[in-house]
């Protein structure tokens, strides 16, 4: 089941409260996260939304992508999997 998104071209200042009722409309928002610079702590400008099912992920996409949230046009597309090396194999 593929019902994780990803959000990219976001606004600084979108915070993880406001991006999850930008995608509650379409379901079950499960998790809305956007991942933090170390150093400064301000925003990389994606996120990653979990919703429900994969058929509110798909409508949230659809509705979403292209769309202006905060002056800049968010692009939202299915969050690909990363393929995960063992720790011993790592060079």
């Amino acid at each position: 089941m593929q019902n994780k998104l990803f959000v990219r071209n976001i606004s600084y200042k979108l915070t993880e409260v406001e991006l999850e009722e930008v995608f509650a409309p379409y379901g079950e928002v499960v998790t809305a996260s956007i991942p933090k610079d170390r150093e400064t702590g301000r925003s990389r400008g994606f996120a990653f939304v979990e919703m429900k099912t994969q058929d509110e992920a798909e409508a949230a996409m659809r509705a979403l992508n292209n769309r202006e949230v905060h002056g800049r046009e968010m692009f939202v597309a299915f969050s690909e999997s990363k393929a995960r090396v063992p720790a011993g194999a790592r060079r």
